[in-house]
């Protein structure tokens, strides 16, 4: 039971009309039928008008932004295929007058842990049940188990600030913040499936579930009618909010009101659960009943009393979705003083934070803007642009997916996708005019971070197990603040400074961590580090040095920053944080300010430094070209770090490494159409982990890349150019049986090169041992290898190729030398000490002669670990 049941109950057939089918598409094209002129306002043309505007909670509908439910998720997240869908997606709706605003979720909001816990919980049972199918099946996973990808929300925000979409992320509460944006600029609509939204009662409700781009140029989805629900319901509008609070919230929970739905006949027990149906409608009925909507009389009439300490918690409850409303939005103000900060209740005087962030934005603009960093000049990032443009020269497409575009004139004159380059400075509000800091009247006033009482009331607050963290000055905070919910950075910045807490979702892996240690727990190191940037640690010790030397009467104590850390594990399933205590990066790194606003050439050094030392990547071969290209210094930092991670605990095999490292050079990598075509009939769990392991370090390599002030400039971060989890998997298995490298690479000398290069600066300066394989598995079991593991051109002895029956996991070390068949003898200084007759095996696995040119060919026998390289 909860809220979520008015979703429900709103999308089934028990509300007559409740949903429609629509094409957001058409819709868009009637509107801007309807307005052919623009309106001329203070001598600016608004594009704006005449266009079907929405907004778009992208955390209901992750998976629909990934491209759907398509079977190979699992694999790590195929980002080409990704950005390709949204490009589709985004033409489609630009040609149609269609305009979208993507929020997601930057919150930590304490107030729903419960909520988080209990999701992430149904999350871990997910990963559960699609680890044990990969390792009895071999196979992806069905549909019913998706889960994000590690790294999507990340991908998305990147994904679709490349292709100019406006994209934000909240601060202090996600749905009234969405709600409050879409109201406060005007917008037609909300696209989502939570019933919070329905209680908000938006202008129009589209569905975020049902949301499908078809082949013939339509965007479907259901409109839901909320005249139809209170109908239904037989309860005016104004008391939608009552009946809401009174289905149970994450302020007025369902054991507050059990006593109320026990006097209505409603059980909550999982054997005679009431149906959604039947609770709803004598809740209903109750709130069509009562006297008055006075919070006093329906706390009265709910809980008996108005002393009773629930009555307190249910006005709250009520006001909140009133605060949604169209009449109540101006009015919301979080004061909770559970809350993670104080807001000033002022009205937003940042106006200067109305200017585009994108490459292109002009000079003048730029020295008003507060949200960038000192390392993203307009020079750097059209260097950036061009290094791009390079690493994606031989980008495919593929055609299937691409849609007719409509027959609407002045509508069908859009290229493409709009590269940044070709965007000026007035003329789009990607991140601009669109992404206006959220006033006072929304749930973030953005105003309150250019205090410095912003910091302080955060660090103040002192529950229970609270943890001190230090005062962050006004300008970071500023910063801060506008790039997180501008989207152009890690949301965990903001939640440290602000909150000294983080919370870190159940990923990919086994719980029983058989195969390599907690991927969060292998990344902390790293964000200890970033614990100490963030906060100075290293100034401040400096300055208690100096003033001890000095020999200052007072003794000065410098208290270690302790961030919690909200993780799962089997003897702690997010009962209590982790307390991580910020441990400084072994040299002089310059305070936050520096690194974010430096502009010397010295500044820019030390950025890069920074983040090299974080990843332990602060090598020469990382920073030279010629070893490490550009758009690869991400991925090789982190193959860095895990390769470093331990010297008792190994994690990469040899050619695991060789796999992550030959799949980035590979042509294939940006040919979405060979990917879409490609076939994985067998997955194997250990390379599921591998790749969540490594999408998970791509997550926390952004995380320090944003901390240090970008010294990576963030079109060179995108995973599209460097990683594809369906293309690692093919490499992989091809790893596994390759006779050598140049196997591995189909006979390409130069890729050859590129990738030994690439490991001798991955590997400069470790003391190189990598992970054992597997014990080699008893006699008489067979070793199941597929067919399609090699590329068109490399062909596969027919005695190695079997079905997948098998059901055997082709890892390399797990496949024995098979015994010569013409049989032998074997002779030990010249004396025969052993000798076999003739091997005819199995019928159907007669070996078979090699022919052609030995190149780009496996040989009948399967090499072992030693004999490879």
């Amino acid at each position: 039971m909860g809220i979520q049941d008015l979703q429900t109950f709103l999308a089934s057939t028990c509300v007559r009309g409740g949903s429609i089918p629509v094409d957001l598409l058409k819709i868009a094209r009637m509107v801007a039928q309807k307005s052919q002129r623009t309106r001329v306002i203070k001598g600016q043309q608004l594009h704006n008008f005449g266009k079907l505007r929405l907004v778009l909670d992208g955390e209901c509908c992750l998976d629909r932004l990934y491209g759907g439910f398509f079977s190979d998720w699992a694999c790590g997240g195929q980002w080409n295929r990704m950005l390709q869908f949204l490009a589709v997606l985004i033409q489609a709706m630009e040609m149609s007058g269609l305009e979208v605003a993507v929020f997601f979720n930057g919150c930590f909001e304490p107030l729903r842990r419960a909520d988080w816990v209990q999701h992430q919980l149904q999350v871990r049972a997910k990963v559960n049940n699609v680890l044990k199918h990969i390792t009895t099946k071999g196979t992806p996973p069905p549909k019913i188990w998706w889960t994000p990808p590690v790294c999507l929300r990340t991908s998305l925000r990147m994904a679709l600030r490349h292709l100019n979409v406006t994209v934000l992320s909240s601060m202090d509460d996600h749905h009234q913040e969405v709600i409050a944006y879409c109201r406060e600029n005007t917008y037609n609509g909300l696209i989502a499936d939570d019933a919070e939204y329905a209680a908000f009662d938006p202008p129009r409700y589209f569905s975020s579930e049902q949301l499908k781009l078809t082949y013939k140029g339509s965007l479907d989805t259901k409109e839901y009618m909320l005249s139809e629900l209170t109908k239904a319901l037989n309860i005016p509008s104004d008391r939608l909010c009552i009946l809401a609070a009174l289905l149970g919230n994450y302020i007025l929970t369902e054991n507050d009101l059990a006593d109320f739905y026990k006097n209505n006949n409603i059980s909550t027990n999982v054997l005679n659960k009431t149906s959604v149906e039947q609770m709803i409608k004598i809740i209903a009925t109750f709130v069509k009943e009562l006297p008055s909507a006075e919070l006093d009389v329906v706390s009265q009439k709910v809980f008996g009393s108005v002393s009773d300490p629930r009555c307190s918690k249910l006005r709250q409850s009520v006001q909140y979705y009133l605060n949604g409303t169209k009449e109540g939005f101006l009015h919301y103000k979080p004061v909770k003083p559970t809350k993670i900060h104080k807001l000033d209740s002022k009205p937003s005087t940042q106006t200067h934070a109305n200017l585009s962030d994108i490459p292109s934005g002009s000079e003048g603009d730029s020295t008003l803007e507060t949200s960038r960093f000192a390392s993203e000049t307009l020079e750097s990032e059209r260097e950036s642009l061009n290094a791009y443009k390079q690493a994606t020269a031989n980008a495919k497409t593929a055609p299937q997916i691409v849609i007719d575009p409509p027959g609407i004139q002045g509508h069908g004159d859009v290229d493409a996708i709009r590269t940044e380059e070709e965007q000026t400075g007035d003329g789009h509000v990607i991140n601009g005019t669109h992404n206006l800091l959220i006033s006072s009247s929304s749930s973030s006033s953005s105003s309150s971070a250019t205090s410095p009482s912003h910091a302080t009331a955060a660090s103040a607050r002192q529950p229970e197990n609270a943890t001190s963290i230090p005062t962050t000055s006004p300008e970071v905070m500023r910063t801060a603040s506008e790039r997180h919910q501008k989207g152009l950075m890690s949301p965990y910045i903001y939640q440290i400074l602000i909150a000294g807490e983080i919370k870190l979702p159940v990923l990919l892996e086994d719980e029983n961590h058989r195969e390599f240690p907690s991927i969060h727990v292998i990344y902390r190191p790293i964000r200890q580090m970033v614990y100490a940037i963030l906060f100075n640690l290293h100034h401040r010790m400096y300055l208690a040095t100096k003033s001890k030397e000095k020999g200052d009467s007072e003794q000065v104590e410098i208290p270690d920053v302790i961030i919690k850390e909200w993780v799962w594990s089997k003897s702690n399933p997010y009962q209590t944080p982790e307390l991580v205590k910020a441990e400084q990066i072994g040299w002089g790194v310059p305070t936050i300010q520096r690194l974010w606003f430096g502009t010397v050439i010295d500044d820019k050094r030390r950025r890069l430094r920074g983040f090299l030392t974080c990843m332990r990547s602060d090598t020469p071969l990382m920073l030279n070209t010629s070893y490490v290209p550009q758009h690869l210094l991400v991925m090789a930092c982190v193959l860095r770090y895990i390769m470093s991670f331990s010297d008792k605990i190994k994690i990469l095999r040899r050619q695991e490494l060789d796999a992550f490292i030959a799949q980035a050079f590979s042509p294939e990598l940006m040919n979405a159409q060979y990917l879409q075509d490609l076939q994985l009939p067998l997955v194997t769990s250990r390379g599921v982990q591998l790749a969540t392991l490594f999408m998970a370090g791509v997550e926390t390599a952004l995380l320090a890349n944003d901390a240090c002030g970008a010294p990576i400039p963030w079109l060179m971060c995108c995973p599209w150019l460097y990683f594809d989890g369906k293309l690692f998997h093919h490499t992989l298995a091809r790893a596994t049986i390759a006779k050598n490298l140049l196997e591995l690479c189909s006979g390409h000398i130069d890729r050859v090169v590129k990738v030994e290069r690439m490991r001798k600066a991955i590997l400069e300066g470790i003391n190189v041992v990598f992970a054992r394989p597997p014990l080699p598995v008893t006699p008489g079991i067979r070793v199941s290898v597929p067919s399609n593991i090699l590329p068109a051109s490399c062909t596969i002895n027919d005695g190695l190729m079997r079905g997948r029956g098998s059901g055997t996991l082709p890892q390399r070390g797990l496949m024995r030398r098979p015994i010569p068949s013409r049989g032998g003898q074997l002779e030990i200084a010249g004396v025969v000490v052993g000798q076999w007759g003739p091997n005819y095996g199995q019928p159907g696995r007669l070996p078979q002669p090699l022919q052609g040119h030995p190149r780009g060919r496996i040989p009948p026998q399967i090499l072992g670990e030693r004999s490879r390289y």
